[in-house]
């Protein structure tokens, strides 16, 4: 018997952070509403968590283009970006962990806290939960905000599927997704 080689095709697709793509469930109304109230905020500081793939950049990206803002990510910040922010009302700062340069991130909060802007964190975890070695940051990550995204519910998960087809001009019948939706594990990871 012949053996057959096998080829993963893989489609590009262009992340595509527009609002009209954003579809909003039980899963994250509160996360978009909550952006939304901008700048009727009680802090100046919010911390959104949500695993992999849950719609933290997307949720950003919207923000960030409504707002007139700056996005950076967590682990590739330095002391130019502590710059650049100032020309920015909104910052937002991605990918938020426990790796991050902390006397930096305290730099940065002493910043946004001096000039009156607004500062986002997007982690998996609160910022809150994260065991920081700077006493200082540790105290101030308490003064957060925080908005969670949930795990996806079902019209959420159809939503993303749906989407994620028709992304790479792949037409599915939607009893697939209904059969897709009731044996997948109920996580935006393994929907990707």
């Amino acid at each position: 018997m012949n053996e057959i080689n096998q080829q993963i095709i893989r489609f590009n697709k262009k992340k595509d952070f527009n609002e009209d793509d954003f579809f909003v469930s039980s899963s994250n109304k509160a996360v978009f509403n909550f952006l939304n109230e901008w700048p009727k905020w009680p802090k100046n500081f919010l911390s959104i968590s949500g695993e992999h793939y849950s719609g933290k950049s997307h949720l950003t990206s919207i923000f960030i283009n409504k707002h007139k803002g700056i996005k950076l990510n967590a682990n590739e910040l330095n002391n130019d970006d502590l710059v650049r922010i100032k020309n920015y009302q909104n910052i937002v700062i991605e990918d938020f962990n426990k790796e991050v340069n902390e006397n930096l991130i305290y730099t940065l909060i002493d910043l946004i806290e001096q000039n009156n802007k607004y500062l986002i964190f997007t982690s998996i975890k609160p910022i809150v939960n994260l065991d920081f070695n700077l006493n200082d940051l540790k105290s101030r990550s308490k003064n957060c905000l925080f908005a969670k995204i949930d795990n996806p519910d079902d019209e959420l998960m159809f939503a993303i599927i749906l989407k994620s087809f028709s992304d790479r001009q792949i037409l599915i019948d939607k009893k697939l997704i209904d059969f897709i939706i009731k044996r997948i594990d109920r996580s935006y990871g393994k929907i990707a």
